[in-house]
């Protein structure tokens, strides 16, 4: 795919301009029980070798059987991804020694993988949209894990997490900066989770990034690129293509090339180090898995699968800003996490009118609520306030029952306190007041006092807010402001 490159993506240096070219190869743990060629339990921590199947340890004779969920969140993650399922796909031997695999390879798929080429479209700030390749997705085997903190002397070896099954998705290299590497890692995840296909903890390792990185003279010929592999944080990725661009390009104005190899970044140094010289696939020996069949099934198994996907992030967003009259903004923020869409969609189910009230429902969520939980570091399943009790607040002020401002001190008793909205409106007398006779003589008596005022909204109908905020102000904020209003412009004569 031809992308074109924007000026602000290129980076200057002592020569001239330099374009980054980024592909990224993301390890997603795939959401299952088991493994993907074992019965073991793939559930996270447990002692050190709990969750090991004697295929896992690779003892002689024992044979691999493919888990079909896997197979089915493969084919759904395809999908998701707007991708080419192949009907027919193979495994393959990957071959290396690594003391964390006991077989001595790695089950993984080369030249024929389960899903082939897709897209996905990637938002960055300011509403601009770049569209990003995907390659390829195969399933393989995860390795164990080696710990070298436990003994002076010795390393030792975990294999609950070998044998785990990942989907390995690798883009093409359309990307250009780190800003649309992190977003498009971000609107990955969030398909994967909205999909219930990877849970994308990253602390966890459920998800992880190797990062291609190379530059050239924009338009030219792709450079060498280096790996840097193993990152499981979107931020510390985006310092490391920064810092892994800029090395390249100082050594090519020195006169020097680029070494092809694998590297890993230091977040602590903010640089990236020499791991190993980089292998190609020739190094890995691959050949077809003489213990598994080819993987093969149905249009119809992928069409059933197909029509039990969710709503995915995109079209939920379409369709909030159809039926609601959201922002794009607004609508990206809402669907950015599955938890937080989750949310608004209760409220919205719960609300008197959400024709009328769903763009201001869409408000209180993303400002008020959101706002608090940032400010607070919680988290949309942590929020004191609950999409009933949210829902009950929207649907008081769209009633009119209480004014914004009311309402604002209605959410502080619920954050704090708990309890029902409606019977907190009423055992505390917050009921916005309507009643024009209530409020007639404030505002007469605010209108006597300020001719000057007066003559300015005669000249200048806008300076009638100050006279809606002085009586908002003199009702503790229970007049209603529309009322108010109306009754300033009868009085003014406006």
């Amino acid at each position: 795919m031809n992308v074109a490159v924007k000026p602000s993506n290129l980076i200057k240096g002592a020569s001239g301009d330099w374009e980054v070219v980024i592909g990224l190869e993301v390890h997603a743990q795939v959401t299952s029980h088991s493994k993907l060629f074992s019965g073991a339990s793939t559930e996270f921590g447990g002692k050190p070798d709990a969750h090991v199947s004697l295929v896992d340890a690779a003892m002689p004779g024992m044979l691999p059987v493919i888990n079909e969920e896997c197979v089915r969140q493969a084919v759904r993650t395809g999908l998701g991804l707007n991708a080419q399922v192949n009907l027919r796909s193979v495994f393959d031997r990957k071959n290396y020694f690594y003391p964390d695999s006991p077989q001595g390879y790695q089950i993984s798929q080369y030249k024929s993988p389960i899903v082939g080429e897709g897209v996905v479209e990637v938002e960055l700030e300011g509403g601009h949209t770049v569209t990003i390749g995907i390659e390829r997705l195969h399933l393989e085997q995860d390795a164990g894990k080696l710990l070298h903190d436990q003994s002076p002397t010795m390393s030792y070896v975990d294999l609950n997490r070998c044998g785990v099954a990942l989907m390995e998705i690798v883009s093409k290299p359309d990307i250009r900066s780190s800003e649309q590497a992190k977003a498009y890692v971000t609107k990955l995840r969030s398909i994967l989770r909205y999909l219930g296909t990877c849970d994308g903890d990253m602390e966890k390792g459920s998800l992880r990034a190797d990062v291609n990185v190379s530059v050239r003279r924009p338009g030219g010929p792709l450079g060498t690129r280096c790996e840097i592999k193993n990152m499981n944080s979107i931020s510390f990725m985006g310092q490391a293509i920064e810092y892994e661009a800029r090395r390249q390009i100082e050594i090519l104005e020195d006169g020097g090339s680029i070494d092809q190899e694998t590297r890993l970044y230091d977040p602590n140094k903010g640089e990236t180090r020499s791991m190993r010289s980089k292998e190609e696939a020739h190094d890995y020996r691959y050949f077809p898995d003489p213990d598994l069949l080819p993987l093969e099934f149905s249009e119809a198994f992928v069409a059933d699968l197909k029509a039990g996907l969710p709503e995915l992030p995109d079209q939920k967003k379409a369709r909030f800003i159809a039926e609601f009259g959201l922002s794009p903004y607004d609508a990206g923020v809402l669907v950015a996490e599955r938890e937080r869409a989750e949310f608004y969609e209760t409220v919205l189910a719960r609300l008197a009118d959400k024709a009328r009230d769903g763009k201001l429902a869409a408000n209180w969520v993303i400002n008020e609520l959101f706002g608090r939980l940032n400010k607070e570091g919680r988290d949309i399943t942590g929020s004191p306030v609950s999409a009933a009790q949210l829902a009950a607040i929207v649907d008081l002020i769209g009633q009119r029952t209480i004014s914004g401002k009311i309402a604002k001190d209605l959410f502080e008793i619920v954050w704090q306190e708990g309890g029902d909205p409606h019977a907190l409106v009423e055992a505390r007398g917050m009921k916005q007041v309507t009643d024009l006779g209530a409020i007639e003589k404030v505002v007469d008596d605010i209108i006597a006092a300020n001719p000057d005022k007066v003559a300015q909204a005669k000249a200048k109908p806008a300076a009638i807010q100050w006279f809606v905020g002085q009586v908002m102000k003199s009702s503790g904020g229970k007049a209603n402001p529309q009322a108010v209003n109306d009754l300033l412009k009868s009085k003014l004569g406006i």
